[in-house]
């Protein structure tokens, strides 16, 4: 994990609360209060103004998906043949409506795009090939690669350390 060197606006308490959260967002009011060694109320208003300037943007579970039958993890990386305004819209839409797709980048390098793709299997991985990405009219290669097995997936954003002094 990296440093926390982009906001300088956040001291150490404000950083254990993030990482308390990130670790468990199902902790109690008190519970987190003494771990981060405040009273509850200005433990409260410490995490109300993180929610309300955006450090924290959304409580969620992590669902094990092979559990629900999505055992087939795709990378794929997709190079556009245009890139005009228009039809790089109609590629994002297409994908962000595609529930298969679970993370879309824009990316740098040879590749436009990168996806990370859950489905049951292989047979599922056609139909999402067949019913989303030969909709899309603009693409002009793909290449697939697909996950053996997971080495390592935090849902951490990084290591919650105060970013160092300016001498």
């Amino acid at each position: 994990m990296t440093q926390n060197t982009a906001n300088s606006q956040l001291d150490a308490v404000d950083l254990k609360i993030l990482a308390a959260l990130q670790e468990n967002c199902r902790i109690t009011l008190a519970e987190l209060s003494e771990h981060v060694g405040l009273s509850q109320s200005p433990c409260l208003r410490r995490w109300r103004r993180l929610e309300d300037d955006g450090y924290i943007t959304r409580y969620t579970a992590l669902v094990n998906a092979r559990k629900l039958g999505r055992k087939m993890m795709a990378f794929v990386e997709i190079k556009l043949a245009i890139h005009s305004d228009e039809t790089i819209e109609a590629f994002e839409r297409a994908i962000r409506q595609a529930p298969q797709v679970q993370e879309c980048h824009l990316m740098t390098g040879q590749r436009d795009y990168l996806l990370r793709v859950l489905v049951d299997d292989l047979d599922a991985y056609d139909d999402f090939v067949k019913t989303v990405l030969r909709t899309v009219s603009n693409i002009s290669s793909m290449e697939t690669s697909f996950a053996l097995h997971e080495v390592k997936s935090l849902t951490q954003t990084f290591e919650m350390r105060p970013a160092k002094k300016q001498k």
